[in-house]
């Protein structure tokens, strides 16, 4: 069993930053690609990043491709979330995910959810 604890979301102009944390307890996070997804009111949860268990293989979605940064680091069990330039569009409830295999864009692969942190950007 892992344990997933998100955390760094906030109230954020648009063109801010953030970093989102996602801290691991249960199991070794090294074990586990991991993903980043998110929920915005009203809409599907849709894919965000993804990490190999290494962190040698990322993939993003082509719509924050270029602003945003997944990375790990397997000794502090935690991954991150960079968010650059944020628009009003990034706004949503942001969730990290463990999958204990290869890294993959879809959430019903991932075996593990964290609560989720808030990502509001105004405009």
């Amino acid at each position: 069993q892992v344990q997933l604890v998100e955390s760094g979301g906030g109230l954020v102009q648009a063109g801010g930053s953030l970093r989102l944390s996602c801290a691991a307890s249960g199991r070794t996070l090294s074990n586990y690609a991991m993903g980043w997804f998110r929920q915005a009111p009203g809409k599907e949860r849709e894919f965000v990043a993804t990490i190999s268990r290494s962190g040698s293989t990322t993939y993003y979605a082509d719509s924050v491709k270029g602003r945003f940064t997944i990375s790990r680091d397997n000794a502090k069990n935690t991954v991150y979330l960079q968010l650059n330039s944020l628009k009003p569009e990034d706004m949503a409830v942001y969730y990290c995910a463990a999958r204990n295999w290869a890294v993959s864009t879809s959430g019903r692969e991932y075996d593990y959810w964290g609560q989720g942190t808030q990502v509001t950007v105004s405009s």
